[in-house]
């Protein structure tokens, strides 16, 4: 009994450690494809999140100027999730901009800093660039 036991656990660490068929090759990338599309759709949920909270806390401080710092850390914080953070972000923040240009009444010198603001958060750049003085630290 105890030779069999041997020889189905050295056949078991043999198979494990030897090259596996091209077809179960071709079934893992397929299967870590579909992982790295999970894990950008879970950065994206996040990043929309990040987005979100920065837009709540924007209307909260209701603080003259502060907009822009509010546009940068929401980019900021949905870009560190990763690529599929990053890519909510950009997507949010052009739709944002496009629907305000013609909505707000600011203009266009307005809609390019924003986005301006925007590409820096989501560069990594510190969003604090943008925060004006005397915003309180809750934010």
């Amino acid at each position: 009994m105890r030779l069999w036991l041997c020889i189905v656990l050295l056949s078991s660490v043999l198979c494990a450690s030897a090259d596996r068929p091209a077809i179960v090759r071709a079934g893992q990338r397929a299967w870590d494809a579909v992982v790295r599309a999970g894990h950008f759709v879970r950065d994206a949920a996040g990043g929309t999140r990040d987005m979100f909270r920065a837009y709540q806390d924007m209307r909260e401080a209701n603080y003259k100027g502060a907009d822009k710092y509010f546009h940068a850390r929401g980019n900021y914080d949905a870009a560190r999730r990763g690529p599929g953070g990053a890519w909510a972000a950009r997507v949010i923040s052009d739709a944002r901009e496009n629907w305000q240009s013609g909505v707000s009444g600011r203009g266009a010198e307005d809609t390019r800093a924003d986005q301006e603001a925007n590409a820096w958060g989501r560069n990594g750049g510190d969003p604090n660039r943008y925060r004006p003085a005397g915003l309180p630290r809750k934010y």
